[in-house]
């Protein structure tokens, strides 16, 4: 909902795309090392991955962290997240029609509906807005990725999300339109429905945000600053429907967020 939430975005389809295996110990299980318990039972892994992955809090066992050195015992509940291979990917263009609300010769603001996922990753390699995006336009320039192409992208949203994007058409947009957005100067402004009916009319949610480590799926919250993220969001109420509120979320920085 402001700056740095883009930036978990970012986060969840780059380093944080995992595979996850949940597993209970027979009765009859004899004590075994976690990581000889779980060799025996998750396809194309190590020893050393799985040793990694409990050194990261990544195994839990009955809902705990453990060690690399625990030995099951029988009725255990082990659950285990592990990343992803990287996977070679070939953008495809698709004929998949977009909305665009702006365009000049260096950049195109589009309208991305919702269930539009934004870029491919695991789960969702053909079907998205960069698949549109290099049908519609042809060779749009690239940042550096570490696992999948973005051509003409600097920022996201959310599959579910509907919003502008920006989208550069050639590198110097590129270069100028990732420097603002890493150096947070592009103003962004949010609408939400939240659950209930809010007691003030504005407020600031100034939290640490991070993925949950009992389910990597989820983003918690964490009082321990060193957890997570440093997540600041400015709101106030647009309208109330008693069961939810229409709210409007801000940057930080904005010139006049009174308007």
């Amino acid at each position: 909902m402001d700056d740095t939430k883009g930036d978990f975005q970012e986060k969840e389809e780059s380093d944080e795309l995992y595979e996850h295996y949940n597993y209970i110990a027979d009765p009859g299980q004899e004590k075994l090392r976690i990581d000889k318990f779980l060799i025996d039972r998750i396809p194309n892994t190590s020893r050393n991955k799985i040793q990694i992955a409990a050194h990261n809090g990544n195994i839990l066992v009955n809902k705990n962290p453990i060690k690399p050195n625990y030995k099951v015992k029988p009725g255990d509940n082990i659950s285990i997240v592990l990343p992803y291979p990287v996977r070679n990917l070939e953008l495809i263009p698709e004929d998949i029609p977009i909305d665009i609300v702006y365009e000049d010769d260096q950049l195109c603001v589009v309208n991305k509906p919702s269930n539009l996922v934004v870029h491919p990753g695991y789960g969702n390699y053909t079907g998205t807005l960069v698949n549109a995006l290099i049908y519609h336009f042809d060779q749009l320039p690239e940042l550096p990725s570490d696992y999948f192409g973005r051509p003409g992208l600097v920022h996201r949203l959310d599959k579910h999300t509907t919003g502008l994007m920006v989208v550069a058409k050639t590198e110097n947009a590129l270069t100028h339109l990732a420097k603002q957005f890493f150096d947070r100067t592009t103003y962004r402004r949010y609408h939400a429905l939240v659950w209930g009916d809010l007691e003030q009319e504005e407020g600031t949610i100034n939290m640490n945000l991070g993925r949950s480590p009992k389910n990597r799926k989820v983003m918690t919250t964490f009082e321990d600053e060193t957890q997570g993220k440093k997540a600041i969001t400015h709101y106030k109420v647009v309208e109330r429907f008693g069961y939810v509120t229409l709210i409007e979320c801000r940057l930080r920085d904005w010139p006049n967020p009174s308007n």
